[in-house]
């Protein structure tokens, strides 16, 4: 019987060799290998910015000063400069456009004027004057030239922790409208970046004139070099830079002034739409305001370089606010010349609590009716949306980008849609009186009367991969709850998602509420989604362990709901029934590998050794191509045991398990607390007293006795459907159907009562008395 178980570090293409400072080897282990793109065209697509090659960070003067405006925010700027250093060791060219000369220089001046002043004073008026000293305004020319050396020098021994070289220039307007002068600016700039020396640009604040309002020459190839941030415009044209990141100290672009009540961030800018803002004040320092940068961004923008304008005095995202935009997050404001057909992720939510608060108010009836007509439109067209299904799958096939497990949960079948069907006209008769629904009633006083019912929790996010079923299993159910709900699926399974939300809409819009549910469909991150906070009020994310880890780490500010992984445990007792023991572990096991309740880890009674039992359990395992990794314990009794398991944590998702052998139920329940996930464990035997120790003690959402764990499922459970299943603790546990999908309010109702009245002094007092719960609900 056990014989039977014995079945980068690259080099750069140009090495730094210069006069300017020491040759040194950089790091290229983690390096990516980045091709110039040909020039012309910006970017289209957050995305898309991870191919930018060469980058203009331009540093506004709020961003690398002081709150006091003299001197410098060293802490920010050293965390900037580490920024670049890295994206300069990625193989890209940096530029930096920086402010900051002329507050380094007041800083640098009013020192020298104090420490004069106070020589004077010390020898003529004699120490009790000193506290009258007080300093003159500063002329910002004077400043600019003080401080141009300090700050460059800065500058410089920030970039040699990380060996890099940097080279200043000084520029004015003249240097781009006189054609020579532009020449060799544009020939000394390419020859830097050849030499992988990082460019610190500024104007030349110390003999420019004062700037002129409305100056900019007219024309697509000419912009007047106002300040820093028409000169990063100008030079990530003249440059053919791929992107222009421009630091202030604002989130981004809004749609009125910040600060003011009704202010949205705006996530994406596009041309035309200057009409749809309005500008608030300027920085703090410096001579732009956003109405520059906005008209800087646009110009640049049509020179063909992409731009993005974000927060860089943020201490929360100071110290990875560019790289992250280079990795393509929602960052600032990011602007683009495509604007896309359908509406932003964050019009569809509001569109989706619009019509989601009209969805709850309707009659139990109505909303049975919505689910009923998508339950008959999954059975009419079938063949559309099996038709779209298999165009998936084949193109999920020819990638090889998927996992069998994946490609499984992706696959649509006759069955599956009749069962989907089934289950949401069982959602749609059990759900009855849920939303509305009266918990508790309470007189407070006479003629004081509070209730606590159900209601929708607003807005869901159900987030989920390669499952196309459970597209309209959530869409019932948020139905029947009354909620909104915004879906993201994965991209593998695009087709047949938009099929069946285009089927969701139809029968939504019977009692015209199609917007209630709406699918995202453009290239939003997950971890972008995981942000509205404001918008969303839980996520339920459906697929991998590792996309729900994802998940749970990016979403701070909203709930998550479901579980990371699924490793479920079958226990063969002692006492255990040789036909039950084979038919449970067989169906927990074989039935639907991929799925979350699917058993991966198979312990037995140490008695069952050598034992009839054992033998057909393993038999009946090789029969089912079931690939078989041996617990240390296990292992320990074979002479050729099969591939012992890695780790007793281990989620198989295919045709794998694990077999582990305990001495007893307890022994079992240890191991289940230890190594298992909470999801779904089982007892086989048929001692009673042993499986209610069993029941009672695995600490788990689902546990059973003498049945498949194929059974933690909110349509076998008789919910109908389920958005997932819940490891949590709080809230919703196990399968997570219509109940977890609704919160509660408070409904008081009164005469003109007042917390005074039942004051030591007032005439009334509190009843709290239970009222009987009336049946029905608020609709």
């Amino acid at each position: 019987m056990f014989a039977r178980l014995a079945l980068c570090s690259r080099l750069p293409s140009r090495i730094r060799q210069s006069n300017l400072c020491p040759v040194s080897v950089r790091k290229y282990s983690q390096a990516k290998f980045l091709l110039p793109r040909p020039h012309g065209k910006s970017f289209a697509h957050r995305s898309e910015l991870k191919q930018a090659k060469r980058i203009v960070v331009k540093l506004g003067s709020a961003v690398v000063t002081r709150g006091d405006e003299c001197g410098l925010a060293l802490g920010r700027l050293a965390s900037i400069v580490e920024q670049v250093a890295v994206l300069q060791n990625q193989g890209r060219e940096m530029m930096i456009v920086t402010s900051g000369a002329v507050a380094f220089g007041k800083q640098r001046l009013r020192h020298e004027i104090l420490l004069s002043q106070s020589v004077r004073q010390a020898l003529h008026s004699g120490q009790n004057q000193l506290k009258d000293m007080s300093v003159p305004v500063l002329e910002a020319r004077a400043c600019a030239a003080a401080g141009q050396s300090g700050l460059m020098a800065l500058y410089e021994a920030m970039f040699t922790q990380y060996s890099i070289c940097t080279a200043q220039i000084l520029v004015t307007n003249l240097d781009f409208h006189d054609e020579q002068k532009r020449r060799n600016l544009n020939s000394t700039l390419h020859e830097l970046l050849r030499m992988n020396i990082v460019p610190i640009i500024n104007t030349n604040d110390a003999v420019v004139p004062p700037p002129v309002p409305n100056s900019d020459l007219q024309g697509v190839n000419v912009i007047s070099i106002k300040d820093n941030d028409s000169l990063s415009a100008r030079l990530a044209v003249e440059m053919k830079a791929d992107l222009l990141i421009a630091l202030s100290d604002v989130q981004g672009l809004y749609d009125s002034p910040p600060g003011t009540d009704d202010a949205k961030l705006i996530d994406i800018f596009y041309p035309g739409d200057q009409q749809s803002i309005t500008y608030g004040t300027k920085s703090r320092v410096g001579i732009g305001g956003m109405e520059a940068k906005v008209k800087a961004a646009l110009w640049a923008l049509q020179g063909g370089t992409s731009v993005v304008i974000a927060n860089g005095t943020d201490p929360k995202v100071t110290g990875h606010v560019i790289t992250d935009i280079v990795e393509g997050k929602k960052i600032g404001t990011f602007f683009s010349e495509v604007k896309p057909a359908g509406p932003t992720v964050e019009q569809q939510t509001e569109m989706a609590r619009h019509a989601g608060r009209t969805l709850a108010s309707l009659l139990t009836e109505q909303r049975g009716e919505i689910i009923c007509y998508l339950a008959d439109l999954l059975t009419e067209k079938k063949e559309e949306i099996l038709s779209a299904n298999r165009r998936d799958m084949e193109i999920a096939t020819a990638s090889g980008r998927l996992s069998q497990p994946l490609i499984n949960r992706l696959s649509l079948s006759n069955a599956k849609l009749n069962s989907l069907a089934i289950g949401l006209r069982q959602l749609a008769v059990s759900s009855g009186n849920s939303v509305g629904r009266v918990l508790r009633r309470t007189r407070v006083a006479n003629n004081l009367e509070l209730e606590q019912i159900t209601v929708p929790i607003g807005v869901l996010l159900v987030i989920f991969e390669s499952r196309p079923d459970c597209l309209p299993q959530v869409a019932a159910l948020a139905i029947a709850s009354g909620n909104a709900l915004l879906l993201k699926g994965g991209k593998e399974a695009s087709n047949t998602n938009k099929i069946l939300h285009q089927l969701t809409q139809e029968a939504l819009s019977v009692h015209g509420v199609a917007d209630a549910i709406q699918l995202v469909s453009t290239r939003e991150e997950v971890e972008d989604l995981c942000k509205l906070d404001k918008m969303i009020d839980l996520i339920i994310p459906r697929g991998s362990s590792e996309l729900v880890r994802e998940i749970q780490r990016a979403a701070k500010g909203i709930p998550v709901l479901g579980h990371s992984e699924g490793i479920c445990h079958v226990y063969i007792d002692s006492e255990a029934s040789i036909d039950k023991a084979i038919d449970v572990v067989k169906d927990s096991k074989c039935d639907y590998p991929a799925a979350c309740n699917a058993m991966e880890t198979l312990l037995i009674h140490r008695d069952l050794l050598r034992t009839p039992l054992f033998d057909q359990i393993i038999d009946m395992l090789r029969t089912e191509q079931v690939k078989i990794h041996a617990g240390p314990r296990f292992a320990s009794y074979l002479t050729f045991s099969p591939s012992e398991v890695k780790s007793l944590r281990t989620e198989y998702g295919d045709l794998e398990c694990c077999i582990e052998v305990v001495d007893s139920m307890q022994e079992a329940v240890d191991h289940i607390h230890k190594y298992g996930s909470s999801h779904t464990d089982v007892i086989v035997t048929e001692n009673e007293e042993t499986a209610e120790q069993f029941l009672q003690q695995v600490d788990s959402a689902c546990v059973f006795w003498n049945a498949s764990s194929r059974f933690a499922d909110g349509y076998r459970f008789g919910l109908g459907a389920e958005v997932g299943i819940s490891t949590a603790r709080i809230h919703a546990r196990g399968p997570v159907g219509l109940e977890g999908l609704l919160t509660t309010k408070w409904v008081l109702r009164g005469e003109g009562h007042t917390v005074a009245n039942f004051s030591e002094q007032g005439s009334m007092k509190y009843l709290h008395e239970n009222i009987p719960v009336p049946q029905g609900n608020l609709n």
